[in-house]
């Protein structure tokens, strides 16, 4: 089988780490359960120059690298390329955060998934042209049977995939989420995860 696995809030906790750095730069102390918006900005209470250098410090490689794994998504993604099946992480970080993004699968044994930077939310200030970014229309041209998504900006894109079995990793700015059909399953960490993958 073929995998789409998102980065943040999927393989590691970026929210969490998100609520630390807003609280230390702007003085936002926002709990993680109130953070009910998946657009930060809106979420913290942000300017836009202030959405600007939050998003700049958050994608620092050192604080990239800093970003604690969701528990248990490791094993599992080892687990399923153990058995032959492909992952491929498909995030919406900038181009630049690559390096960083690459060298922390790696360090967390996951060098066998291949990583590529989409622009999943049209930041071009954000985007360059790289080896392993892709647009939209180069997306949809590739294939999947199962994804991992938390995003609900992220979700439409993967209606374009006919069959897909979506794994909608529980958190709080999605739990609103009405999904367009039964093949988008509610997640609450990555042992229902890799259950729900193994009926498949």
């Amino acid at each position: 089988m073929n995998f789409y696995v998102d980065f943040d809030d999927c393989l590691c906790e970026t929210a969490k780490a998100f609520t630390m750095i807003a609280g230390r730069l702007f003085g936002k102390n926002v709990p993680y359960e109130d953070v009910r918006f998946f657009d930060l900005q809106k979420s913290f209470s942000l300017s836009d120059e202030e959405y600007i250098q939050l998003m700049e410090e958050g994608h620092r490689p050192e604080v990239l690298l800093s970003y604690e794994e969701t528990p248990g998504a490791c094993d599992t993604i080892r687990d399923w390329l153990c058995k032959g099946h492909e992952v491929n992480v498909i995030t919406g970080r900038p181009y630049s955060a690559y390096d960083a993004s690459r060298k922390w699968l790696d360090e967390h044994g996951l060098s066998g998934v291949k990583l590529f930077c989409l622009n999943k939310y049209g930041r071009d200030s954000f985007y360059q042209a790289g080896e392993h970014n892709l647009e939209l229309e180069d997306f949809y041209r590739m294939h999947f049977d199962i994804a991992v998504e938390d995003s609900p900006m992220a979700l439409p894109y993967l209606e374009h995939f006919p069959g897909v079995k979506v794994m909608v990793v529980d958190r709080p700015w999605n739990r609103g989420c009405d999904f367009p059909s039964s093949n988008y399953i509610r997640c609450m960490d990555w042992d229902v995860i890799r259950e729900c993958v193994r009926y498949i």
